[in-house]
């Protein structure tokens, strides 16, 4: 949705009436991830997009529908529905659509979401559109009960989006939970050319990249264009130091013991998603028997990814940034790192959102 802000800020500042649709599930193969948005206003003009062309006309209709009447709609589209070649879905997915109306009184409630640069969540109740904005400290809009913002607040803080559940037997209903947080943080650690390598996979993937090293002649921005921010620093401290969450990831590119060791003595502690280290096998195994000596658990060790990167069999920087990338995706998207012909998974998984129970 936040790609459509500046132009929702436009209709907002005309005081313009427009239904918004909005994918609130994936199941199989979609084109477009939950949280994707489509809106019209009451001309017909159209931003956005929800499919990537396939389901577009639908969702138009249900706007203009949903214009008129005022009430929310929910509809799913996929390939084994009678319309799906009507509506064009016949990627073999299905993506579950909510629309509801957006009116002046909500602006306030909608710019809550898509303005702050801090982490952020839109709560939409599936039953009646009514919405909420929910960031750290506090919400905006609609009431939530202190649980249900406490559950939102437990999805906003490892960037999860979906729908939950709330409530009990007759007075169970559904919210759609979309999460504006930060982009998640590649740490790389050891100002080497595979960290070079690395900082520019790290920015495609979408991740917000800092270079430590404790070597102030190599830890330069010349050497590093591609990094966020050029730390030079220990950086065992400077992880200790740093604000990181969920979905952190951290690459010790150092090929040095005075510096892996107390870094990965922390790295491995933290409740972070990734920890990877480069080294030869022999290297790697020196490695654990001094993280063991320095009283890491065998569970604690059992997180580190070492010798760091898929078996691509890359001799180059580059090739093994691509394979570290690699890893880093299939562990945060829980990929089974084979070659897509020689599974019969789908192509577009349906989209994991972790639970925070």
């Amino acid at each position: 949705m936040r790609e459509l802000t500046a132009s929702l800020l436009r209709w907002h500042a005309t005081d313009t009436q427009y239904a918004i649709a909005t994918v609130v599930g994936v199941t199989g193969s979609a084109p477009r991830p939950v949280g994707a948005a489509l809106a019209v206003d009451a001309t017909g003009t159209v931003l956005g997009s929800i499919s990537g062309g396939c389901a577009e006309a639908a969702a138009y209709e249900l706007c203009r529908q949903v214009l008129r009447s005022g009430s929310p709609m929910r509809a799913s589209f996929g390939y084994h529905d009678s319309d799906a070649f009507a509506v064009g879905l016949t990627c073999g997915g299905t993506i579950d659509v909510f629309v509801h109306r957006v009116r002046p009184a909500d602006y306030p409630i909608v710019e809550a979401a898509l303005l702050p640069p801090g982490p952020v969540a839109l709560v939409r109740d599936l039953d009646n559109g009514a919405l909420t904005t929910v960031d750290p400290s506090r919400t905006v809009g609609a009431h939530l009960d202190d649980a249900v913002v406490a559950e939102v607040r437990a999805m906003l803080d490892i960037g999860a989006t979906g729908v939950r559940t709330i409530g009990c037997d007759a007075g169970e209903s559904m919210i759609f939970v979309e999460s504006f947080a930060p982009p998640p943080r590649m740490i790389v650690c050891g100002a080497t050319d595979f960290a070079a390598a690395v900082c520019r996979v790290g920015g495609l993937l979408g991740y917000r990249v800092t270079l430590c090293d404790a070597r102030a002649v190599f830890a330069t921005r010349d050497r590093f264009p591609d990094a966020d921010e050029v730390v030079v620093g220990w950086p065992h401290r400077y992880l200790a130091d740093t604000p990181i969450d969920a979905r952190t990831v951290v690459c010790v590119l150092t090929h040095d013991p005075k510096f892996d060791i107390p870094l990965l003595e922390i790295a491995l502690r933290l409740p972070i998603a990734y920890v990877g280290a480069m080294g030869s096998r022999r290297a790697d195994a020196e490695r654990r028997t001094r993280l063991r000596a320095a009283g890491l658990t065998d569970v604690e060790l059992a997180r580190l990814h070492s010798p760091i990167g898929l078996d691509l069999g890359g001799r180059t920087a580059a090739e093994a940034a691509v394979a570290i990338g690699a890893e880093i995706v299939a562990v945060r998207h829980g990929g089974s790192t084979r070659p897509l012909h020689a599974t019969d998974r789908p192509i577009h998984p349906a989209e994991s959102v972790p639970s925070s129970q």
